[in-house]
Order: C-alpha cells, then sequence, then structure tokens
C-alpha cells in the first residue's frame, strides 16, 4: 500500500518575489514511468519515498500529482545568449515545484524540466527527450562525485509521449535539485527595464539565501559582487582541472549561488587542447576550453552592470567601484587555479612559501600542459599517470607523451620541486633517508590519484549509454556508467573499457546537442 506522499515545502521565492514569476501548471504526462531514481540524494535532502511505489513516483515526478504545498511556477529571467542580448527568456520548458529543507537547514530548490509549454516557452513545445534528460543526470552526478559545486538529478521520468525533433524521440522529465535558480539573467532581466526596485528585492533575496554573513554589511552589494566573483572564480576553476566544457555559457545559465547548471551541450575534453568545443551552435568557439574563465569574467561584468544603481549614488562612482571588483576576477581565478593544479601535481605549498614558489609552480604546469597539447595527449590519464611517475614507472606517462626527452626534462624538474617540498619534513622524522624517499613517494602518488581522476563521462561511452536508453530502452549501460562516474577516483578492473578515451574515429567531428 502507498503512503501519501508529504513534502514539506517553504516556498520563499514566491512568497517574497510575486512580480518574479508567473504560476503554472506541469502538462500531464499520459504514461509516466520511473526510468531512474537518485535516492542516495533523496536521503540527503531528508526525503523519504521509501513507502512509494513506482506508480506513485512516476505521478509525482511527471507533475500529474503534485502534493500539497506545491507552487509550481515559471520564473522570468533575460540573458545574454553568444553574446546578445534576449530581454525576456524565462522557463520555457521548467518549472520550480518549491522549495525544500534539508534535515542540516539547507535549503533547495525542486524543479522540473521538460514539464511542458509555459507562457515564457516561445515557439517551444516545453518538453524534452529522453537522451538530453539522461545526460543531464550523468553529467550532474559526475560532477558531484569530482566535488564540484552542481545542481542534481533527482529523477527522470519517461512521460510515454513521443517529442520531435530532427527525429521522433521517447519524451522525459526531469527533476532538478538546485541551491537557487537564480541567474545572471534573473537581474538582467529587471535592470533592463529600469526596475530598479525589483533588481534592489532581488539583491536582498540573495544575500539572505546565499551569502546571509553579508546581511547588515554598509557594502552589502558591493559585497555580494565580489563573493559572486569568487565562487565563479572556484568553480570555472574548477572546471578546467576535469577537463569540463560547459557548452553554452550564457548568463542565463550562471547561478548567483556558484552552481554548475544547464548540461545542455557540455562534454568532458579527452585530448588536451584549449581550443576543444563541442558543442553544435558554438560555431565562432566563443565557449571554447580555454575560453571558460574570460567569459566567466564577461558574464560577472554584466552582472555588476545591474547592480550599479544600488552601489553609489553617482554612477560614476558605481562603475569605478564595479569595475575594480571584475579586474580582479582573473587573478582569483589564477589563485584557485594554482591551488588545484598544486594539488594535481601532488604537492602544496605552505602558506609562508606561497609568494616564493608561485611562479615556479605556475610554469611548471604550464610547461607540462604544453607538453600535453604538443601530443595532444589525453588530459585525464596524463595527470592520472603522475601518480605512477610519483612512484618511478614512467611508461604510462610515456605512452601519453612521445617526446621523451622533452618528458625527461620536465619530470626531473618536477621531482626538484617534490624534493624541495619535501625537505620540510626532514627534522620531524626519525628515519633514514632512503625510507624518508619512499615513503614520500608513495604519500605523493596517494595524493595524486585522490587529485586526479581515474574516470570521467568519456564521450563516447556517454553517447552509448543514450543511444541504448532512447532507441531500445536498455537502460542498462547508463546504469552502469553512473555507477562507475560515482567513484571517479577509485580504479576498478570492472568500469576499465568505460575510463579508457574514445576511438579516433568517434572524436573526429564529434558534436553535442543542447537537447531543446
Amino acid at each position: 500500500m502507498t503512503t501519501p506522499l508529504h513534502i514539506a515545502f517553504d516556498n520563499t521565492y514566491a512568497r517574497e518575489l510575486p512580480d518574479f514569476y508567473r504560476t503554472w501548471k506541469p502538462t500531464p504526462a499520459p504514461a509516466p514511468k520511473c526510468l531512474f531514481f537518485n535516492d542516495r540524494l533523496a536521503r540527503t535532502l531528508g526525503l523519504d519515498f521509501s513507502g512509494q511505489s513506482p506508480q506513485a513516483l512516476a505521478a509525482f515526478f511527471s507533475g500529474n500529482q503534485l502534493p500539497d504545498g506545491a507552487f509550481p511556477l515559471a520564473q522570468v529571467y533575460a540573458g545574454h545568449q553568444f553574446g546578445g542580448f534576449s530581454p525576456q527568456l524565462g522557463d520555457g520548458r521548467a518549472l520550480l515545484i518549491g522549495e525544500i529543507l534539508t534535515p542540516q537547514g539547507a535549503r533547495y530548490d525542486l524543479a522540473f524540466k521538460g514539464s511542458g509549454r509555459t507562457p515564457f516557452s516561445r515557439n517551444g513545445d516545453g518538453k524534452a527527450a529522453l537522451g538530453p534528460m539522461l545526460r543531464e543526470a550523468l553529467i550532474s552526478e559526475a560532477l558531484h562525485a569530482l566535488g564540484i559545486p552542481t545542481t542534481r538529478t533527482l529523477a527522470v521520468i519517461g512521460t510515454g509521449e513521443p517529442v520531435y525533433r530532427e527525429t521522433v524521440l521517447p519524451g522525459a522529465n526531469l527533476t532538478r535539485i538546485a541551491a537557487s535558480h537564480i541567474r545572471v539573467g534573473t537581474f538582467e532581466y529587471f535592470a533592463a527595464r529600469g526596475e530598479t526596485q525589483h533588481v534592489k528585492a532581488l539583491t536582498d533575496y540573495t544575500i539572505a539565501r546565499h551569502y546571509p554573513e553579508l546581511t547588515g554589511s554598509r557594502t552589502c552589494y558591493l559585497d555580494l559582487l565580489a563573493a559572486v566573483c569568487e565562487r565563479q572564480a572556484a568553480l570555472v576553476a574548477q572546471w578546467q582541472h576535469v577537463g569540463f566544457i560547459h557548452g553554452v555559457m550564457n548568463t542565463d545559465n550562471m547561478t548567483l549561488s556558484g552552481e554548475t547548471i544547464d548540461f545542455g551541450p557540455c562534454a568532458f575534453m579527452e585530448a588536451f587542447d584549449p581550443n576543444t568545443v563541442f558543442s553544435s551552435i558554438d560555431r565562432q568557439g566563443r565557449y571554447a576550453y580555454g575560453n571558460q574563465p574570460s567569459i566567466a569574467q564577461w558574464n560577472l561584468a554584466r552582472l555588476a552592470e545591474t547592480l550599479l544603481p544600488l552601489l553609489a549614488e553617482r554612477q560614476e562612482e558605481a562603475i569605478a567601484l564595479a569595475t575594480e571588483i571584475i579586474h580582479q576576477f582573473p587573478e582569483k581565478f589564477a589563485r584557485h587555479w594554482l591551488q588545484g593544479a598544486r594539488r594535481k601535481l601532488g604537492f602544496e605549498t605552505a602558506p609562508e612559501q606561497e609568494r616564493e614558489q608561485a611562479q615556479i609552480d605556475l610554469q611548471l604546469t604550464q610547461d607540462w600542459l604544453a607538453l600535453l597539447q604538443k601530443d595532444k595527449a589525453d588530459f585525464t590519464l596524463s595527470w592520472r599517470a603522475l601518480a605512477d611517475a610519483a612512484e618511478g614507472n614512467l611508461a604510462p606517462l610515456q605512452a601519453q607523451i612521445h617526446d621523451r626527452e622533452a618528458l625527461q626534462s620536465w619530470v626531473d624538474r618536477w621531482k626538484l620541486r617534490c624534493a624541495e617540498h619535501d625537505h620540510r619534513y626532514e627534522h620531524t622524522l626519525v628515519t633514514p633517508s632512503s625510507a624518508l624517499e619512499s615513503s614520500c613517494d608513495a604519500r605523493r602518488a596517494n595524493a595524486i590519484r585522490a587529485a586526479n581522476p581515474w574516470i570521467i563521462p568519456r564521450n563516447q561511452r556517454v553517447e552509448e549509454a543514450l543511444t541504448a536508453a532512447s532507441e531500445s530502452g536498455d537502460l542498462s549501460p547508463f546504469e552502469t556508467l553512473l555507477e562507475a562516474l560515482r567513484h571517479p577516483f577509485e580504479e576498478n578492473s570492472v568500469y576499465r573499457s568505460l575510463a579508457q578515451p574514445a576511438t579516433a574515429a568517434f572524436t573526429s567531428g564529434y558534436r553535442t546537442f543542447c537537447g531543446t
């Protein structure tokens, strides 16, 4: 017997920002079926679905039967898309169903994606195909396992009806969990209309929800801009260190919470090349891997423009204040990026050595990436192979980097830097030097493996899983790949084929699509 579904919603966005949305209902799904349910995430959120039948889960997550307290709404926002401004976008196929509180007091949005037309759908049908929804589930769970802030997928429901794109595809609906759906584009919508009072209301709400430590500060609006810049710098640095390419870094896809959001044409880079682009709609390479930091800064500048009336009475002063914050972004990004690079190399510099060693470590990392780029080495496997090199085995690295002389020269420099790093341990250990060296090598190898994933969502394996699900209803490749991606730092022979690079035939001309 199915127990009644109860979720304690507390919908502050709907309550406090009534002009920021339109109430709307999901389009009924004719034959909903639960294809994926993230029970681990449900437990983290404090949601108990244990008494629910598969039919009851499908009815809820399709939107056919919403529990009491749900308040479905379509949020309005604008956005710069590939550099061009669209004054009104909004949730064209998504609905915020409500906000939930975890047992620890954290607040999250529970939202549907693919739940039908809304007042902001423009010419779209508001629906989604199964493949893109499963892609979002795979990639978001992979990023979470890698320790990267991201929205997550609670469920994917087959709707039982087709959607029409280039071909006829099975329809699906996804349930997204997010710290919030407040975007740079949300601010842009009201700023473009000259509605400063709404920008202020949104800013106050954002501070209360995501940056409560700024409440009461005389410079809270400027502080918010700085804090958002800090979070985005950290986020994009993490993307860069695993080769993640978002693919559509429009301002409506940048959250104020600092989470990764929107997994349309995203993919992971395999052969290292800063110019890598996968998205079929990014014909000019605006959102290439190497451009992501500068695009993040560009997006943040658009946020800064919306906040100008709140920063100072005189526009010149407001522009000067905002410009100073935006100009600090490259330094913020570089700091986070270098911290991540040091972890990936197997060491970190002590605080008192930071300034002295920063330039050395930066040059060492840049030279390493130049080696990878020259031979189009696999980004993930090359970083991981440093653990073997730390233990004296260069063969895995030599399989990736063919210039043996250049590789050996770099490895010699790296080991010298490692020895300098380890020297500070010598006075604390009563250990023969040979044993000390051995223990440092083992410790470094373990640290490298803990910072560099063994497996990522390899594009060929992702496509194989999505194709099997969409064309034959076979979810087993998806489920196997998802389980492997949930443990990215652990080598497992069962999943070895999933961790290997794509074939040359597949990689040549590979493109991803936004799925709308």
